[in-house]
């Protein structure tokens, strides 16, 4: 690419030098440099030049199209990243989501369970109200039947004779003789 960019001579001028020449002359001289036959321009200069113009278009052309070549596969290169960015971005908005979405679920499943407890602990402690209500009132009844039952004992045995109030001892039995006799033996 060195040669690429180096720049290709300019062309000489030579038909203007004659022009400035005339002008410095006098009017009379002027049309005698105007009469006189144009200065014969070599062939081969002319070819020559023609063909450095024509290098000079090519090398030119080949310029423009390294540029477009190089523009384009820069644009290439930037929509690449683009797209790469954008799939970054993408993967990073859904992972925010992600987050935010078991974050909310967190929350929701935290509070539902915080209710059921509550719930829970109420119906527990309920329970245990109900159990403790029922065991005094057990009681009590217990206890008012005791007392109903003392009375009517205390009442009967203030009715019945003293010798009735005793209770009778049992008394024990003898011993079948037999038994002890085979036991002996």
């Amino acid at each position: 690419m060195a040669t690429a960019t180096k720049k290709a001579p300019a062309k000489r001028k030579r038909t203007a030098a004659p022009k400035k020449a005339a002008a410095k002359k006098s009017p009379a001289k002027k049309k005698a440099a105007a009469k006189k036959k144009p200065v014969k321009i070599n062939v081969f200069r002319d070819a020559f030049n023609e063909a450095w113009d024509q290098v000079d278009e090519w090398v030119d052309t080949a310029k423009l199209k390294a540029k477009q070549l190089a523009a384009e596969e820069k644009l290439m290169e930037k929509k690449a990243e683009l797209a790469v960015k954008a799939e970054v971005d993408k993967a990073r908005h859904l992972a925010d989501q992600a987050e935010k979405w078991v974050r909310g679920r967190i929350k929701s499943d935290t509070k539902k369970l915080n209710s059921l407890e509550r719930k829970l602990k109420k119906q527990l402690r309920d329970a245990e109200k109900k159990l403790r209500a029922q065991a005094k009132a057990a009681k009590k009844k217990a206890n008012k039947k005791g007392k109903e039952l003392k009375k009517t004992v205390q009442g009967a045995t203030k009715k019945a004779p003293a010798k009735a109030r005793r209770a009778p001892v049992p008394k024990k039995k003898a011993a079948p003789r037999k038994a002890k006799a085979r036991a002996s033996k």
